[in-house]
């Protein structure tokens, strides 16, 4: 058995990994869906998790995780070959990583190497769920989105109304021994699915706003408010780890104010050069009129 403290410290350093992985991607076709509604998501999905599994828990909670067993490794895939920082161009090869991650994790559910390829699993789709947010929701609105998220994820855990609903999802199995994909657990410690998606959010969009290092930057203030934040521990027996999180975002806010901030304004035009204009640039000597030529004198021809 691996100790709590240790266990929740490992989970708190990959939520802060998760950060880490998402790049600045470009939807192409999709960029006609952009659009701030997608901000709702992050807190909507907490929320909504509660009503569901309130009303029925053990049937939501079985349904959440073959949902899971189903969507997880393909957004894994995703993240591997094409969501995933080092994947620009992409990768398509390393998407089939995601084979051996799963089989490693059913023949040893329960194992620290299966509990470490779930996990593994679970965070790369967060980090694509991440990637594939912040490329359609406006920075500003989905910074909005993550602290609301934090916000309900607190409210909810502050009155008791948490519970329940996770302990019947993490009590949920799959048939036939299958991984347990809908939340991040390793050793003795829990994490929810959630707690990870919002890290993948957050990096979605480090990634987009402040470039790789950025991102770098902030993904290692996440690990360590994680870290602090695990102290808690000693006085409660359950915490919102959406918090560090949307603690890091308003740090990086507090430091770089137009960190959200989309540029907007009237560009100015692009000038065309003219080949006329090419030549003169190259050698201005060329523009001056050339010395007129004349003929040589002709010697007069003999009889």
């Amino acid at each position: 058995m691996i100790p709590f403290s240790i266990s929740i410290a490992l989970l708190s350093l990959v939520q802060g990994a998760v950060v880490a992985v998402p790049r600045a991607w470009e939807p192409g076709r999709l960029a006609r869906l952009r659009g701030r509604r997608w901000a709702l998501i992050p807190p909507v999905s907490v929320l909504a998790f509660v009503l569901v599994a309130r009303e029925a828990e053990r049937t939501s909670a079985d349904g959440l995780t073959y949902l899971a067993l189903v969507a997880v490794p393909a957004l894994a895939a995703l993240a591997l070959g094409w969501l995933a920082w080092y994947a620009d161009p992409p990768r398509p090869q390393r998407a089939l990583l995601v084979v051996p991650l799963f089989a490693l994790a059913w023949a040893d559910r329960g194992g620290v190497a299966g509990e470490a390829a779930a996990l593994s699993l679970s965070a790369l789709s967060c980090a694509a769920l991440g990637a594939l947010l912040a490329a359609v929701t406006p920075a500003r609105w989905l910074a909005a989105g993550i602290v609301a998220m934090a916000a309900a994820d607190t409210a909810l855990v502050v009155a008791n109304l948490l519970q329940r609903p996770n302990s019947a999802l993490n009590a949920a199995h799959p048939a036939a021994g299958l991984p347990r994909l809908q939340a991040a657990v390793f050793g003795t410690a829990v994490m929810g699915y959630g707690d990870l998606f919002v890290a993948g959010v957050l990096g979605g969009l480090l990634a987009t706003a402040m470039g790789r290092r950025g991102q770098l930057r902030g993904a290692a203030l996440a690990a360590m408010l994680a870290l602090g934040f695990d102290l808690l521990f000693f006085f409660v027996d359950e915490l919102p780890a959406t918090a560090p999180v949307a603690l890091t975002l308003l740090v990086l806010m507090a430091r770089r104010p137009g960190l959200t901030r989309t540029p907007t304004g009237p560009q100015p035009p692009a000038r065309e050069a003219s080949r006329s204009d090419s030549v003169a640039d190259e050698s201005p000597e060329r523009s001056e009129p050339a010395p007129a030529r004349t003929p040589p004198p002709r010697a007069p021809a003999g009889r």
